[in-house]
């Protein structure tokens, strides 16, 4: 849904505002968060604290959530909402043996996601060595401005919401790569929209560096980002540009075709 279709629908009576703001707090958790005091859980889903506070215990109530001392953290639970999707209508599953072929030729990670508010969201994954100190999976969520799949998704935004994306942007550096300027984040999608794939060096964590590719639906309109990620120390851009990018791309365009047929291929 656009920026202004969800604006508009806020404004209408089948939006249910308190669903919203408990799901806020849900996802406040990561791996960075893993407990919360009603205070910072109020401060990262951007809540008053009273709402936080009552959220939490309604949680809480529900199974959803424990807390000791006032801090209160995520139960398994939680992994119940996410088995729902993976057990009914995750299409994403068709893409595996397709990332897993890829996986397999390279020997390293293959990942694909979606855009989610100003993060990007993992629905499907295929890794060979951990490359990074933070455990990424499906539903493992990064910022978009610091990863080579932002920057494929961010620059095929139609251009209001890009914008508005820039404006509201509350860029954290976290390595000295990180690009932490509106304008220059502007060029460098520009320059990915160009040539139509995205590459980031230690942007986001040092010793990694990925590429990204857009996967394409029969319209050629954009429906997800999938990305070759690789140790810094291990592969050399070079490496990643001229012998990775083709097959990255030869995969988004199958996985696209698989999507759109239904067919989960073998290999």
């Amino acid at each position: 849904m656009s920026t202004k279709n969800l604006d508009n629908f806020k404004e209408s009576g089948d939006y249910i505002q308190s669903l919203e703001r408990g799901l806020q707090v849900i996802q406040a958790f990561s791996q960075r968060h893993k407990s919360l005091t009603v205070t910072e859980a109020a401060n990262l889903s951007g809540l008053s604290r009273p709402a936080a506070r009552r959220i939490l215990l309604t949680l809480e109530h529900l199974g959803f959530a424990e807390s000791q001392n006032g801090v209160y953290s995520l139960t398994a639970k939680v992994l119940s909402l996410g088995y729902s999707y993976l057990s009914s209508n995750n299409k994403w599953s068709i893409a595996q043996p397709i990332m897993t072929e890829f996986v397999r030729q390279t020997e390293e990670s293959c990942s694909i996601s979606i855009l989610d508010g100003k993060d990007i969201l993992y629905v499907a994954r295929v890794f060979t060595k951990r490359i990074m100190s933070i455990n990424l999976d499906v539903g493992s969520k990064l910022p978009a401005y610091a990863t080579s799949m932002g920057h494929v998704l961010l620059a095929n935004l139609p251009e209001p919401e890009l914008e508005t994306y820039l404006d509201t942007m509350d860029f954290q550096r976290f390595t000295d790569k990180t690009i932490t300027n509106k304008e220059e984040m502007r060029e460098k999608l520009q320059e990915v929209r160009d040539r139509d794939w995205g590459g980031v060096d230690q942007q986001f964590e040092e010793g990694l560096r990925s590429i990204a590719v857009p996967i394409r639906d029969r319209t050629g309109k954009v429906i997800a980002a999938i990305n070759c990620s690789a140790h810094a120390g291990r592969i050399s851009k070079k490496k990643l540009r001229e012998e990775f990018l083709p097959l990255l791309r030869t995969t988004a365009e199958q996985v696209g075709e698989a999507l759109e047929s239904g067919n989960r291929p073998t290999y």
